[in-house]
């Protein structure tokens, strides 16, 4: 009997032993006690390390201050423009840009070209606020004709679509040529509208494209696309062509399409992502 008790009190020992030696093991990898799932250890794996599942030690995100008001540039973010002058962004040429600057927006000027930001970018989240022409001229494509381009290659149409018909992937907030929006949003013309894109920009080896490019676009506050992975190019290439993917730098501006009508912009930040 005495035996038969000493056994079962060193089996104890040992087992306690034993768990205590495998917590401090996993304390000393960086991790507080881990969740037990089925008795069994669960770790994850990212950019920062190894770690146990609720690990009260894994690196926290770095905290950023929120806009203090709908639209507003967080803290992280670099405000390309703010209302006050075009100091940020050139013309097609390098130039500075030819649009004008009233009250808090920019316009775009007639046969002006392009503005386009002097810092380049790739994967990002931007925020941008435009608004149609409120005297309303033309139709389909004439009509409150703009365009955002990431990487001053992938465009987000800007359109009167307010009671506008016209091709459904050349309709406002679609990815001109390639996807037409889930839903459309559009304000009145001259009413100021937002949008807000989350970009990951496109990988290439050598000339081949081995990621492609995704979209996720809210139009004042609506989605409208949706994680989009994005099939090609969108540039213009006839009435029923369009083009492919073509490899291109690593960073390139945002720019904003002068389209012949006068587009007004305000309140544009970007925020750079991981790729």
């Amino acid at each position: 009997m005495q035996r038969v008790l000493l056994t079962v009190i060193l089996t104890g020992i040992t087992g306690w032993a034993t768990g205590c030696g495998s917590e401090q093991a996993v304390r000393r990898s960086g991790a507080e006690k881990p969740l037990m799932t089925g008795g069994e250890t669960r770790f994850l794996e990212d950019s920062s390390g190894r770690w146990a599942v609720h690990d009260v030690n894994r690196p926290a995100p770095p905290v950023v201050t929120p806009f203090a008001q709908a639209g507003k540039a967080p803290s992280d973010a670099i405000v390309l423009f703010d209302g006050t002058d075009l100091s940020q962004w050139t013309d097609q040429h390098g130039g500075p840009a030819k649009w004008v600057v009233k009250a808090d927006y920019m316009e775009a000027v007639r046969d002006s070209g392009p503005v386009k930001t002097k810092q380049r970018f790739g994967s990002c989240q931007l925020h941008l606020e435009f608004a149609t022409p409120s005297q309303v001229k033309g139709r389909s494509q004439g009509r409150g004709n703009s365009g955002v381009f990431l990487q001053d290659t992938y465009e987000v149409q800007v359109l009167d679509s307010y009671d506008n018909a016209t091709y459904p992937d050349g309709q406002c907030a679609a990815l001109y040529g390639r996807s037409v929006p889930l839903v459309n949003v559009c304000a009145k013309p001259g009413e100021w509208q937002s949008y807000d894109i989350i970009f990951h920009r496109p990988l290439f080896d050598g000339d081949r494209v081995t990621r492609k490019a995704t979209f996720t676009v809210l139009q004042n506050g609506v989605l409208v696309q949706d994680h989009v992975v994005l099939s090609g190019g969108t540039g213009w290439r006839g009435s029923n062509a369009i083009s492919n993917y073509e490899a291109h730098e690593d960073k390139l501006p945002i720019s904003l399409q002068d389209h012949g009508n006068p587009l007004r912009y305000r309140n544009i930040w970007i925020r750079e992502l991981e790729d």
